[in-house]
């Protein structure tokens, strides 16, 4: 067979023959201490497949696309990583002994006779694999934001006749939605969250060159007594076929097979998973356990080793088992702040592995808000993005990252700057008055002009 399967979470399954390639091949059971499991179980035929692969692509950290759980069921292929800027999952797969291999940014590298992959890496510790199977084109976006590579992509597609979008559009159950304001009140709302999903993923489709799409990389629940709630932001699989456009990009089924040499699509239909709720303490938390002296010093050591946060907050409040720590980060910003609550074995497990975003994707921290409206753009990103994944600190190391992205192709770093509004991001890193950021800008003009 030459083709491809989907299924799991946001798992990609290439042949050639035999299997050759999978993406972000969570198999085992659970991911953010236990918060997560998976919604649909994964085939024993796909399972086999994935297990006997050649290479097994990883985009980026995250537990539900990086499994270290599922890592030992890999072991008969090469890992492959894009060039993410640090090399810390490099580094540490290496460490456990994995054979690990890098891909070139934004070139085509060949896997098998008809299978060739092309990566791009992304300032937020993404990447997005572009698939050739046999003249077939998967785009496998996952997660990652867009960073203006879709320009690019687009570009690439257009030498393709199928074009398969795998991307994230839910509800929001995939990202940090715990979030309160100080007087209580959730922040997060399933009613207005769920709008229909189909138009969303066909505009994506459209920007990226694709004329399918494919739902992907949300497939779990939450299975935490502390993070059940969440369940009301996962979708069923009919909602993503809702609302579609007619004459738009082909909303294909979730999990599907696909037959490059015939165009067959057939769809694979894996059983619902039981959702069993367990309780905290069978993933090693407990909401009792108090924060100790120790977990104070190394809380204030994290935070404040992160300096963009003292310039948009004045303090980090962390409460365990009925105690309350603050880190003081600026005094004249002190009516802005982030009171996490959390169980503490989590909580400082993330904070001495530099794993803060797993905290966050849980769920189940209690988060509030006090004097700003998100975690983004000023804490998520800098925090577990930049700083635990980039090893970006302090403003110096901040500086050298953005320019590092940003060089690797200055035209999509202006089209994003453009296009979202944070062209600030650009001149940390460039003087607006620099040759290099007007042509860059004056580059996506001309490119914006044609496209229309």
């Amino acid at each position: 067979m030459l083709g491809f399967d989907s299924i799991g979470s946001a798992i990609v399954i290439t042949y050639d023959g035999g299997p050759v390639l999978t993406t972000d091949a969570w198999i085992n059971d659970d991911a953010y201490f236990g918060s997560w499991a998976h919604d649909y179980a994964i085939p024993p035929a796909q399972i086999d497949a994935i297990r006997q692969a050649k290479f097994h692509w990883l985009s980026h950290g995250h537990p539900d696309h990086l499994n270290v759980e599922s890592l030992p069921q890999l072991t008969g292929g090469q890992l492959l990583l894009s060039d993410h800027r640090g090399g810390r999952i490099r580094r540490e797969l290496e460490a456990l002994g994995h054979n690990v291999g890098i891909l070139k940014d934004r070139t085509w590298v060949t896997l098998s006779d008809r299978i060739k992959v092309y990566s791009i890496a992304n300032q937020n510790q993404d990447s997005i694999l572009l698939i050739d199977v046999g003249g077939t084109l998967i785009v496998n976006t996952n997660d990652s934001p867009d960073y203006g590579a879709s320009l690019r992509v687009r570009q690439i597609a257009r030498q393709y006749k199928t074009v398969f979008l795998c991307a994230l559009h839910a509800w929001g159950g995939a990202d940090m939605i715990n979030l309160f304001d100080p007087d209580g009140r959730k922040l997060a709302d399933p009613e207005r969250a769920r709008r229909p999903i189909a138009p969303r993923a066909q505009r994506a489709a459209l920007m990226h060159g694709a004329n399918h799409v494919i739902p992907f990389s949300g497939f779990h629940f939450y299975q935490r007594q502390d993070s059940a709630w969440a369940n009301a932001f996962i979708p069923e699989l009919d909602d993503y076929q809702t609302a579609a456009r007619p004459g738009g990009p082909r909303v294909l089924p979730a999990f599907v097979r696909v037959n490059a040499e015939n165009g067959e699509i057939t769809r694979i239909k894996p059983p619902r998973t039981p959702r069993h709720i367990k309780a905290p303490e069978q993933f090693g938390d407990n909401w009792s356990d108090p924060l100790t002296k120790a977990d104070a010093e190394m809380i204030n050591s994290y935070f404040r080793a992160r300096r963009h946060l003292a310039s948009r907050f004045g303090f980090i409040e962390v409460r365990f088992g009925g105690k309350s720590h603050i880190v003081d980060l600026n005094p004249a910003l002190r009516r802005r702040g982030i009171t996490f609550e959390a169980p503490r074995s989590s909580f400082m497990t993330c904070i001495q592995h530099e794993i803060f975003d797993d905290l966050l994707i849980g769920n189940f921290m209690k988060t509030t808000l006090h004097g700003v409206d998100s975690l983004y753009p000023d804490f998520s990103p800098y925090v577990a993005k930049y700083g635990d994944n980039g090893g970006a600190k302090s403003a110096a190391q901040l500086r050298r990252y953005f320019l590092h992205y940003f060089l690797r192709d200055p035209i999509a770093s202006a089209l994003k700057a453009v296009t979202t509004g944070s062209e600030q991001m650009i001149r940390a890193v460039l003087p607006a008055d620099s040759a290099l950021f007007r042509q860059a800008k004056k580059a996506y003009y001309q490119i914006g002009a044609k496209r229309t």
